[in-house]
């Protein structure tokens, strides 16, 4: 017989393995949903859209994706292994974590690879609310990540078990943070160069794995000096700040879906572009959001009365030109105003 199941681990299995499928059964439905609906309608709108996303920025949402699929599948063979010859419910509470990672990470590359479809005749504003959706879906995985090992926490606090080879899941460890810290590293380049909410969330429950894997390190170091129980308490916290960590997915993925506005310094800078333009008189009503990688800018310019219809225009596309400088790949909408109605309609003021 295996070891493992020998001591008694093979409810532990069995309860690891239910829950990670009533937890990701849903989210699979809906996004071979997503999937189906998004290919259907790409079959049916063959001809392109001008709001793509750039090809750069494409090239390194895809490559971040691969990358995060890659170093959590390393990790849960090495975490695995290290479980195996220790026994430890920290060890054991990363290692779920872990699988979480794949599966969510496995989630992102789809709903990336939709969100970068260009824009159709059903979705002229594009996929990018894909991205969104999957850190919502992430966030489910993390939660119920936290839930079962709390439960784990709490039943090997109450059952004590003697952690075997400490040392050995230790290096597992140390090698699990390095092998995180370089891709943090490259997903928030990616972040920067590309704004996206799945990159985001990624990066997110990564960064938690480093806390994650310096606790363990901690539990396991302590249970070699006898005090085997801080595993199960090391366990349990780390368990809570899985669960602190989600709530902030949840948060990133509802601002784009509620169509946030853009944060105050680059609104600011947005209406310093605009108004460093000789023909622009003043603007008004500006209103912003980000879907996915895709940034919306859209806003009222006031012009002088005098303008002719093509001088307003060519003012009009140079300061669209402009903002495309500063924010690539933008969807810029401008609603030209003569400076005489200012005043005599209705304005929407959110201030």
């Amino acid at each position: 017989r295996d070891p493992l199941w020998s001591r008694g681990l093979g409810d532990v299995y069995k309860r690891q393995i239910t829950a990670l499928f009533l937890i990701a059964r849903p989210q699979c439905y809906f996004f071979a949903i997503v999937v189906f609906k998004t290919k259907k309608s790409s079959i049916l709108n063959s001809k392109s859209s001008n709001n793509s996303i750039p090809a750069e920025t494409a090239k390194l949402l895809r490559l971040a994706t691969y990358a995060s699929v890659s170093v959590a599948v390393f990790l849960i063979f090495l975490k695995l292994i290290a479980w195996g010859r220790s026994d430890s419910v920290s060890l054991l509470a990363t290692l779920v974590d872990s699988i979480l990672d794949a599966f969510a990470s496995i989630i992102n590359l789809i709903a990336v690879r939709h969100a970068l479809t260009p824009a159709d005749k059903e979705h002229r504003f594009g996929h990018g609310k894909a991205e969104a959706l999957a850190g919502l879906s992430q966030s489910l995985f993390i939660a119920g990540s936290s839930v079962f090992l709390l439960l784990e926490a709490a039943q090997t606090f109450f059952n004590p078990t003697e952690i075997e080879n400490a040392f050995a899941g230790i290096a597992v460890m140390g090698v699990s943070i390095v092998a995180t810290l370089i891709l943090i590293s490259f997903q928030h380049y990616v972040i920067r160069k590309t704004q996206s909410v799945a990159i985001r969330a990624d990066a997110l429950h990564f960064k938690s794995d480093i806390l994650v894997n310096v606790a363990v390190i901690l539990a396991l170091w302590l249970s070699t000096i006898g005090m085997n129980l801080f595993d199960p308490i090391i366990g349990g916290l780390i368990a809570c700040y899985i669960l602190y960590c989600a709530w902030g997915i949840v948060r990133l993925s509802l601002d784009q879906l509620m169509d946030h506005e853009l944060g105050d310094e680059v609104r600011a800078n947005i209406k310093k572009v605009v108004l460093s333009h000789a023909q622009a008189q003043g603007m008004h009503d500006l209103r912003t959001r980000h879907s996915g990688s895709m940034t919306f800018i859209q806003f009222h310019l006031e012009i002088e009365d005098d303008l002719t219809l093509i001088q307003a225009h060519n003012a009009s596309d140079e300061i669209e030109e402009m903002l495309l400088q500063t924010y690539p790949g933008s969807e810029i909408i401008i609603h030209i105003d003569p400076k005489s109605v200012i005043g005599k309609e209705t304005v929407a003021t959110f201030e």
